[in-house]
């Protein structure tokens, strides 16, 4: 008979089943004709070239090396009400969205209450997705 854990876990990989099987840099992703990457589940997910250059708009050029899309809002079970955004890049690009970028602090991750997850998927509905965690 199965775990409880195990239960969870297999629950938590049918709910990640819409993530990538990997990301691509941003650099990359802007020399497709079609940009796109393929999901756990064998299909592709195709992102809006205007959201990339979007994206790349609100970034130095260097950076486009370093953004591995899409980026990556996760909610845990740790933060009732709360999201995390973890990498450099990935978190200047939501922090300007949002309005609280701050050039002389470089954060690597944040932690943001759930109800700005709406304002972020509008300005980027390809180039985000939700990966639910389990800490």
């Amino acid at each position: 008979m199965p775990k409880d854990d195990e239960i969870i876990q297999k629950e938590i990989s049918r709910l990640n089943v819409h993530l990538p099987k990997s990301r691509k840099k941003l650099a990359q992703l802007l020399k497709e004709e079609e940009p796109k990457v393929q999901l756990r589940d064998g299909q592709f997910h195709y992102f809006k070239r205007e959201e990339l250059e979007y994206i790349l708009s609100l970034i130095e050029e260097h950076e486009r090396e370093f953004l591995y899309i899409p980026i990556i809002l996760e909610i845990t079970t740790t933060w009732h009400g709360y999201f995390r955004v973890r990498g450099k890049v990935a978190v200047k690009i939501i922090e300007k969205i949002l309005g609280n970028y701050d050039m002389l602090e470089e954060k690597t991750e944040i932690i943001l209450p759930r109800y700005l997850l709406p304002k972020i998927r509008k300005k980027l509905p390809t180039t985000t997705t939700y990966a639910f965690i389990v800490e």
